[in-house]
C-alpha cells in the first residue's frame, strides 16, 4: 500500500466515525423528542390538534384513541384474568403443600405400622404365652402324677396274691367233655 492510499483510508475511517457519531446523536435527539411528545400527548388528554390539521388526521386520531381504549380494556381484562389465575395458582400450591405434608405423614405411619403391629401382637400374646406356659407346667405335673400312680398300681398288682382256683379231678379213661355238640 502506498502512503496516499493509507492516508485516504485513514481519512475515510475518520469520516465514517464522525458520521456514526452524528447519527447516534440524531437518534438520541429523535428518541428524546418522541418521548417528550408522548408525554405531552398522554399528559394532556384534552389535546386537540390545531385547526389547520385536516379532517383525515382528526379521523385517524379518533381511530387511534378508540384503538387505545380497546387495548386498555383488553389489558384490564387480561390483568383481571391474570389476577384470578394467580389466586388459583396460590390456592393450588397451598393444596399441593397440604397434600404433600399429609402424604409424608401417611408414609411415616405406613413405615411405622409393622413396628406398631409387632408391639400390639406382643402385648396380646404375652397373656397367651403365660397361659400356655402355665398349662405346660400343669401338664408336666399331671403327667408326673400319672406316671407315679401307674407305677404304684403296677407295684400293687404284683404284690397282690394270686387267686387260687379250685382244681377239679379228672375222670380217668374218658374223653374230656366238650361243648362242641351242644
Amino acid at each position: 500500500m502506498s502512503q496516499t492510499e493509507t492516508l485516504t483510508l485513514q481519512t475515510l475511517q475518520s469520516e465514517v466515525s464522525r458520521v456514526r457519531e452524528e447519527l447516534h446523536l440524531r437518534d438520541q435527539l429523535v428518541q428524546q423528542l418522541s418521548q417528550e411528545l408522548f408525554r405531552l400527548v398522554k399528559g394532556n388528554a384534552n389535546f386537540t390538534p390545531p385547526p389547520e390539521v385536516s379532517e383525515r388526521h382528526q379521523a385517524q386520531m379518533r381511530v387511534l384513541r378508540e384503538q387505545l381504549q380497546d387495548v386498555e380494556q383488553q389489558v384490564s381484562f387480561y390483568q383481571n384474568q391474570i389476577a384470578a389465575r394467580d389466586e388459583e395458582i396460590y390456592q393450588l400450591r397451598q393444596s399441593v403443600q397440604e397434600l404433600t405434608d399429609r402424604s409424608r405423614m401417611l408414609e411415616q405411619v405406613v413405615q411405622e405400622l409393622p413396628l406398631i403391629y409387632r408391639q400390639k401382637f406382643s402385648e396380646r400374646m404375652a397373656p397367651v404365652r403365660e397361659k400356655v406356659a402355665m398349662l405346660q407346667r400343669e401338664n408336666r405335673q399331671l403327667h408326673a402324677e400319672l406316671q407315679s400312680v401307674s407305677y404304684r398300681l403296677a407295684v400293687r398288682s404284683r404284690n397282690i396274691t394270686r387267686v387260687d382256683l379250685p382244681s377239679f379231678d379228672r375222670p380217668t379213661g374218658g374223653p374230656i367233655p366238650t361243648f362242641g355238640n351242644a
